[in-house]
């Protein structure tokens, strides 16, 4: 079960990292800057958080507290970006340091304790704990951007009123064990 669960969970991280990367890709930097009032979240603050919170975790995170003493949480939720390509290279720094993290792990280092303001989790807990808060806030971010853009929004799943085309070109092949990310 290990080695399709790292394989498995590998792959839900890609997913949920091209959802994010495919609504930032549609929005202009005005519109990812954009909320609806001072105490709501922006897009930009939404991966900004994101970012710092993959940095805080994921580094060295088999040897220390995924809480670091360096992280400045509360600044994550202050958009600072002075351009798109400076909230990109946040968003990916993020990305980098975790599927840097992730990838090595092997089967025996599932059941390793590690831990998260002192609280121990097994890796797979903290990998699970993780895919549901970046899949929240991915989901967050790609409301705010069909909000944002209303009927210029391009779908990343099945289109309204495409499920029977999409159901057809499912079933019309050969029963077979794979990812659902396999086809995207």
């Amino acid at each position: 079960m290990e080695k399709s669960y790292l394989s498995s969970i590998i792959k839900q991280f890609e997913y949920y990292k091209s959802l994010g990367d495919k609504t930032l890709e549609q929005l202009t930097f005005e519109e990812i800057q954009w909320q609806s009032n001072k105490d709501s979240n922006s897009i930009a603050i939404i991966a900004k958080h994101i970012a710092g919170n993959m940095l805080s975790r994921w580094t060295a995170f088999l040897t220390e507290d995924g809480e670091k003493q360096w992280r400045q949480r509360d600044n994550e939720f202050i958009d600072s970006f002075n351009s798109y390509e400076d909230l990109i290279a946040a968003w990916e720094s993020g990305w980098f340091c975790f599927f840097n993290a992730i990838k090595p792990l092997k089967d025996k280092d599932l059941e390793r304790i590690i831990y998260i303001r002192n609280q121990g989790h097994t890796v797979t807990e903290a990998i699970n704990r993780q895919l549901a808060h970046y899949s929240y806030h991915i989901g967050q971010m790609v409301f705010l951007a069909k909000l944002l853009k209303g009927e210029e929004w391009e779908s990343l799943s099945i289109p309204k009123g495409n499920s029977n085309k999409y159901n057809e070109e499912k079933f019309s092949k050969e029963k077979d064990k794979r990812h659902f990310t396999d086809d995207l």
